[in-house]
């Protein structure tokens, strides 16, 4: 049995007021953002699609934003290594020159003079940095001078003369990425792009009866080669050549240790991983080493030199007045650094292309996938304002109708 008091209207008459204006409240919250899902009990299937094409879309945004970045990055790339290439031109045509046998020993000097002075150029080159401030053939070391000059005096050609450009190393690659799992490469190492001749590298380490005395591994540029309890130099050998590492492997016969050669001209970068000391132990780095830097042992023998190195070579036979020289290692060097630039300008330029196609893919997925959105969350306006006009219309209709049915008396004022 319920009892039935003159409340009961009042409060029913209330309650469906404020279930009306909760709705009126909703329906004007949705036309503000312009979705029509709140909460999952609004369309449940809808709102789960909508999460996951809100995420999807956001990492798209993102990849836009990275091969936006990989275009304008590479592109500096490009406008310094077309310079380096012009300096390289120069200093050719110099060579050439000195070698054709019709200049004079004075005449051969002011073209050393040139050559160093380009020379130092290719080093301003190859430390240029970017709009961002960060230096463009520094890799992951991005505010340190990739290369050094140092400066003295040599024979013929006076005091404050380039003697030396030290490598300081440039770390690894940064890359970024433009799409789920796969990355692009952004830099090029001044060891890469700045190097002429293939490196070789000879241990003096009798490796013969080498064993390995425990697990462990080590890294050739960039790339982690493992290391297994007992392996022999042989099967080092093997590994290393196995291994995607831009290096060949071999036993040395004269020395019977590790030699280890570059497929391409470049800086081998080497490192024994942390608690392993198999390259060290084998002749090939120093213990304790910067792996980003120049680290082999102190007893190994290293060939293989950089652009600024083929470029003293040639200075200082045009100092001596060396045509011969000059005629054959010294324009060999030049060209080997040329040929070296050139590759790696292709390369840049392969990048490029391939961020820019990858631009184009994420211009024309970013809109289909908002489109996909929108169809899901987006709120149909006209219906909306539609179905906000009925609700009001009928908020007031009902609020005329409870002040008829439920007229204030004297104790309403009382309250």
């Amino acid at each position: 049995m319920h009892r039935i008091s003159t409340n009961m209207p009042n409060d029913d008459i209330q309650y469906r007021l404020r279930r009306q204006e909760e709705g009126l409240a909703n329906i004007q919250s949705k036309i503000a953002s312009q979705k029509r899902i709140h909460e999952l009990r609004d369309d449940p299937l809808a709102a789960s699609h909508a999460v996951r094409y809100e995420s999807y879309l956001a990492r798209l945004e993102r990849f836009e934003e990275n091969t936006k970045y990989a275009q304008d990055h590479l592109r500096q790339i490009d406008i310094y290594l077309h310079q380096a290439i012009d300096v390289m031109q120069r200093i050719r045509e110099l060579s050439v020159q000195g070698a054709n046998g019709t200049y004079t020993k004075d005449d051969l000097r002011n073209m050393a003079v040139e050559v160093n002075e380009l020379l130092k150029e290719m080093v301003s080159v190859s430390n240029s940095q970017g709009p961002d401030g960060q230096r463009i053939f520094a890799g992951d070391k991005a505010f340190t001078e990739p290369f050094r000059i140092v400066e003295g005096s040599i024979q013929g050609g006076g005091e404050q003369m380039v003697v030396n450009v030290e490598y300081r190393g440039s770390g690894p690659h940064r890359s970024a990425e433009i799409t789920d799992g796969t990355y692009a490469d952004l830099d090029i190492g001044g060891g890469e792009a700045f190097w002429a001749e293939k490196m070789q590298i000879f241990s003096s380490v009798d490796a013969s009866n080498w064993r390995a005395e425990t697990a462990g591994a080590f890294y050739i540029d960039g790339y982690e080669i493992s290391v297994a309890e007992g392996d022999t130099l042989a099967a080092i050998v093997a590994k290393i050549n196995d291994s995607p590492a831009p290096v060949k492997a071999f036993v040395d016969p004269d020395s019977r240790g590790l030699a280890l050669e570059g497929t391409n001209p470049h800086l081998i970068r080497m490192e024994d991983k942390q608690g392993s000391r198999t390259l060290e132990n084998l002749g090939i780095i120093r213990m304790n080493s910067d792996p980003s830097a120049p680290n082999w042992h102190t007893t190994a023998k290293v060939y293989g030199g950089s652009v600024f190195d083929m470029t003293l070579r040639l200075r200082d036979a045009l100092f001596r007045g060396d045509q011969d020289f000059i005629g054959s290692q010294g324009i060999a060097g030049i060209d080997l650094g040329l040929s070296n630039l050139e590759t790696r300008l292709a390369d840049i330029g392969s990048r490029q292309e391939r961020a820019e196609m990858a631009w184009s893919r994420l211009n024309k997925e970013i809109p289909n996938t908002a489109s996909y959105l929108a169809r899901e969350s987006a709120l149909d306006m006209a219906q909306a304002v539609t179905d906000l006009a009925h609700m009001d219309f009928a908020h007031k209709a009902a609020l005329q109708t409870a002040a008829k049915i439920i007229p204030p008396t004297l104790l309403d004022f009382l309250r």
